[in-house]
């Protein structure tokens, strides 16, 4: 009885302070877990079999993956869980980060749970790097890539870099930490990431960070990629709410956001910024914009399925929206707001209102767009295998991304 209500209060504790509960249990030993390192120097991560080439001396330390080749980063048997991902490589060009497929695989299942480009996976938007952390990665100089995220299986684990380009990879350095013989307890989630991207959004129509899934889980966050169309100039185009359609909901979310820059916990505008769950790492930057979010102190739970969009949707002043329509640039008016501070609703008026002709407040105007939006769904899932379309080809991957300076 004891026991039970410790492990209550520790799981209620667990869910205010993380960091806290994570660092007192830094002196308590695990039933029966052993810790192991995958990397060249130890391929299997077997007890004793590690620096073995050389005479112990850096035999091994970096290996190369030719074009349309893969490698398998760790394979292993039994229970456990991968705690910390490090690697760097040594072509960090943006094409090349989107063309590197990451897969990983649990319980021996025949489809991936995480599916995505490289450089996407760990949080570095649009091929871009930066230095950040996050809660979950980091790049402490913009030559590394951090994973921290804790994932779990029961019977294998197996992760697999493919390099989808055409010109080899010269060096790959890396290191997957985990534990094995971990005992789970019953209801375990798997870790899943899914990407991936639409080059022009169709105005009106939300581009889906996750398309719905079916089962029980969390979801952990996502990393947006968008390189706004030029079309629409120096137009702002962060208005769009992130919206959440859990447990059987129909055309309505249960969870709406109020605004691209409110899901990344900022406001009237969005600059550059890097916090704990939330941030900003390339804020217009040749039209381009990373940011992520991810739901730790306010935990997205789901029980029968999920589906997470982020409509595309930006603003202007009416005058400069009225010209733009002018030019046959592709949007939607949605929203104006009066002199009288109230809020006009386009979308809501039958017959429907021209923005021209029917109003004479020269006030903001916010209107559906198309972008190119691309995003790395993070969640658990009570399986191991997610059924969600494969990930698309190096060339849509790889189209019209902005080059290194």
């Amino acid at each position: 009885m004891k026991n039970t209500v410790y492990l209550l209060v520790a799981a209620a504790i667990c869910c205010i302070t993380p960091a806290l509960v994570a660092q007192d249990m830094l002196y308590q030993m695990p039933d029966g877990s052993k810790t192991r390192w995958i990397s060249f120097e130890n391929p299997t991560g077997a007890p004793g079999m590690g620096a073995m080439e050389n005479k112990g001396a850096k035999g091994h330390p970096y290996d190369w993956i030719p074009a349309g080749k893969s490698v398998d980063l760790l394979s292993v048997q039994g229970s456990g869980t991968i705690r910390r991902i490090w690697l760097t490589i040594s072509d960090r060009s943006p094409e090349m980060l989107r063309s590197l497929r990451l897969d990983m695989y649990w319980d021996g299942a025949g489809s991936p749970a995480v599916s995505a480009p490289l450089g996407d996976f760990f949080g570095v938007g649009l091929g871009q790097k930066r230095p950040f952390e996050n809660a979950f990665f980091s790049d402490p100089e913009g030559r590394s890539f951090n994973c921290a995220v804790p994932m779990p299986f029961r019977r294998s684990a197996r992760i697999v870099l493919t390099n989808e380009s055409d010109r080899d990879l010269d060096m790959i350095f890396y290191d997957v930490n985990y534990t094995i013989d971990d005992r789970h307890p019953e209801g375990m989630l798997y870790f899943h990431a899914w990407w991936q991207r639409n080059t022009a959004t169709t105005p009106g129509v939300d581009f889906e960070i996750l398309p719905r899934i079916s089962g029980t889980g969390r979801f952990l966050g996502t990393n947006v990629g968008l390189r706004t169309d030029p079309r629409y100039g120096t137009d702002w185009w962060g208005e769009g709410e992130v919206k959440m359609y859990l447990d059987g909901d129909g055309e309505y979310p249960t969870l709406a956001g109020t605004g691209t820059e409110d899901y990344i916990g900022t406001a009237y505008g969005q600059g550059a910024f890097n916090h704990r769950y939330q941030g900003c790492l390339i804020a217009g930057d040749e039209g381009q914009w990373t940011f992520y979010r991810f739901h730790v102190t306010d935990p997205v739970f789901f029980y029968s399925d999920i589906r997470v969009t982020i409509q595309q949707m930006g603003g202007a002043m009416r005058q400069q929206v009225i010209a733009r329509l002018k030019e046959g640039v592709p949007l939607i008016p949605v929203t104006m707001n009066s002199s009288q501070g109230k809020l006009i609703r386009f979308l809501d008026h039958d017959p429907p209102i021209d923005i021209e002709k029917d109003l004479r407040d020269e006030n903001w105007v916010n209107y559906y767009r198309s972008d190119d939006v691309s995003a790395v769904a993070y969640f658990y899932l009570n399986r191991p295998e997610n059924g969600l379309p494969a990930l698309q080809a190096p060339p849509v991957r790889t189209v019209n991304l902005v080059k290194t300076p």
